[in-house]
């Protein structure tokens, strides 16, 4: 179910208490994706993104999305504990819709060049467009984890990274990107980028399970970022932009 965010200008997929599964921009309004161009410690992160907005004239309850790298991926623990301090933050800001995280987020562990610490690589937020005539949303980043819950029981095939396995776990990950897309109301033809993180090869999976269902998507075609999901055992991640403005700073 769509939630409408009260200040913010858009509306959000429920997810759980870390992140929202996704966020669409209200009528009227359009999403804008911000890249950093050196990833900051995140709590610096935070700082940029504050500053950031103030310069642009909007307030906080703007912020909509987070995109995180990690210096390698956590224990189940590890990143519960992470969570908790990452959440702390967003509610001294205020962004918590009755007791409900609003804003999207991918947090990946790039294998080659990580950052020392938890760090923020990009951003989004809503601004007012008068002009727009088509959707913008952020789908955020799910690995395959049943039903999102941060157990290491709901991990599929855990240590186990076979070609069979490899499918099975992004044709989890590919039904859960549909699945959000349709709940935020949006279509392939939307999509700019599909992002997918992993370290294990994509020949196939891209043959017989992401391009069929890409649609008009396809034209982009896909954005392979060799990294590892957030937590340990985890191998397959995704997540979906469609936006029509995007700055680096």
């Amino acid at each position: 179910m769509l939630i409408a965010h009260p200040k913010g200008h858009y509306r959000f997929l429920q997810g759980i208490d870390p992140y929202s599964c996704g966020v669409v921009a209200e009528p009227g309004w359009e999403i804008v994706r911000v890249v950093l161009a050196e990833p900051l410690p995140w709590r610096e992160g935070f700082e940029r993104v504050d500053a950031h907005l103030a310069a642009e004239g909007y307030d906080r309850v703007s912020l909509c999305a987070m995109e995180l790298r990690s210096p390698t991926p956590f224990t189940m623990q590890g990143f519960i504990d992470f969570n908790r301090e990452y959440c702390a933050v967003l509610r001294a800001w205020g962004l918590y819709v009755d007791e409900l995280n609003p804003v999207a987020r991918t947090n990946v562990a790039p294998a080659f060049d990580p950052p020392d610490v938890p760090s923020l690589y990009a951003f989004s937020y809503a601004v007012p467009n008068d002009q727009i005539d088509r959707k913008t949303l952020i789908v955020a980043g799910a690995g395959e984890l049943r039903e999102g819950h941060l157990v290491t029981e709901g991990i599929i095939r855990p240590g186990d990274t076979s070609p069979a396995a490899m499918r099975e776990k992004a044709a989890y990950v590919a039904q859960v990107m549909g699945e959000r897309l349709a709940g935020l109301g949006g279509t392939w033809d939307l999509i700019d980028a599909v992002d997918v993180y992993t370290i294990y090869p994509l020949a196939d999976i891209l043959e017989e399970i992401l391009l069929p269902m890409m649609g008009a998507a396809r034209r982009y075609g896909v954005c392979w970022h060799y990294a590892r999901p957030p937590v340990v055992d985890i191998d397959f991640e995704m997540d979906l932009h469609g936006v029509v403005t995007q700055r680096i700073v």
